[in-house]
């Protein structure tokens, strides 16, 4: 097992840090990465020896395929090939949510390694808000891939330590940029184009781009069928983001059944007294996602950094209430349900 190193940034000192990180990407290395959704696990995508790191350090199965971050929309056309019928859309959404946590799926460029796409025809990519990562992507000058910093299906990292508790020993460096300012992985699409009308935007994953958001440049429907061994898009299995302690979420307080003498902590939007499902049970841990408040945006960014407390509390269940599914809360209540799964 090698040493994980932590290099924190400030904002005098980010040329350095962006520069000892690429360092390491140019060698073949993988770099844990902060982003504005959460940590990522950086490859240079270019590279299928230094992907297959990212796949290993991960335990992450080769069938699921990874995003690739570019420095500018100028960009895109190294690792994509862009159709003249969604051209014109494409143009719209990126001038419109990049950089920002929107990934668009399309045809794939010959240059990006199949290991990268699993061995798709169509590529994941998006341009990072991030300054650290926009900084990193240019300066390396090649297209990063990078899923979530953590072991394949467990929690999202949004922090520098939550992504040393995940692979410390698995990789050499963390560049530490603080807290992730959205708090869930961005929202994935591909496009399909209608003679005469919006585009049909399908919905792979919710994100912090929302549905309601993408409604003014075409028309957004969810994905259904995913099958289990091969998805078209990253982050789509029935069963991710999960803690290690099992998690049930609640469609309503009446669903809630405790087993006496097992240990219930739980994951409340509000934490409010007077919720119904905080006077549920004497609960072992009350963990809120947006304390008092109730605003979804908020309760996003803490989403990943309470279910990481809760796992770590020494439960044996966490229950988990439901969030209301607008805006922001179908892409938390997604992570929730994918979480709670259980085959």
């Amino acid at each position: 097992m090698s040493e994980t190193r932590i290099l924190q940034v400030a904002d005098d000192e980010m040329k350095e840090a962006v520069s000892e990180a690429c360092a390491l990407l140019r060698a073949g290395e993988i770099v844990g990465i902060p982003t504005e959704t959460v940590y990522g696990l950086g490859a240079d995508a270019f590279n299928p020896e230094a992907v297959a790191k990212v796949f290993a350090a991960k335990e992450r199965p080769s069938f699921d395929p990874l995003i690739v971050h570019i420095a500018s929309r100028g960009d895109l056309k190294n690792v994509a090939i862009v159709p003249a019928e969604i051209a014109d859309t494409v143009n719209k959404l990126t001038a419109e949510f990049w950089p920002g946590p929107l990934t668009l799926i399309l045809p794939k460029h010959p240059d990006v390694p199949d290991l990268v796409t699993s061995g798709l025809a169509t590529v994941a990519v998006r341009q990072s808000a991030h300054p650290v990562f926009r900084a990193m992507c240019k300066e390396l000058g090649r297209p990063i891939a990078a899923p979530s910093a953590n072991r394949f299906g467990r929690i999202s990292p949004t922090s520098a330590s939550a992504v040393m508790k995940e692979l410390e020993g698995r990789i050499p460096l963390i560049v530490d940029a603080g807290a992730c300012s959205e708090g869930v992985e961005s929202t994935i699409i591909s496009i399909e184009p209608r003679e005469g009308k919006k585009p049909i935007f399908r919905l792979h994953r919710a994100g912090p781009i929302t549905k309601e958001q993408l409604q003014a440049f075409g028309k957004v429907e969810k994905v259904r069928e995913i099958k289990a061994d091969a998805p078209q898009a990253p982050g789509q299995l029935a069963s991710h983001y999960a803690p290690l302690t099992p998690l049930t979420l609640l469609e309503k307080p009446s669903d809630f059944q405790p087993v006496e003498g097992k240990k219930y902590g739980l994951l409340s939007y509000t934490g409010d007294d007077e919720g119904a499902y905080v006077g549920l049970h004497d609960w072992e841990i009350i963990e809120s996602l947006s304390p008092g408040s109730g605003k979804l945006a908020e309760a996003a960014i803490r989403l990943f950094y309470v279910m990481r407390l809760l796992d770590e509390a020494g439960l044996d269940e966490i229950i988990a209430e439901p969030v209301s599914e607008t805006g922001l809360g179908v892409a938390i209540m997604d992570r929730l349900r994918r979480a709670s799964f259980r085959s």
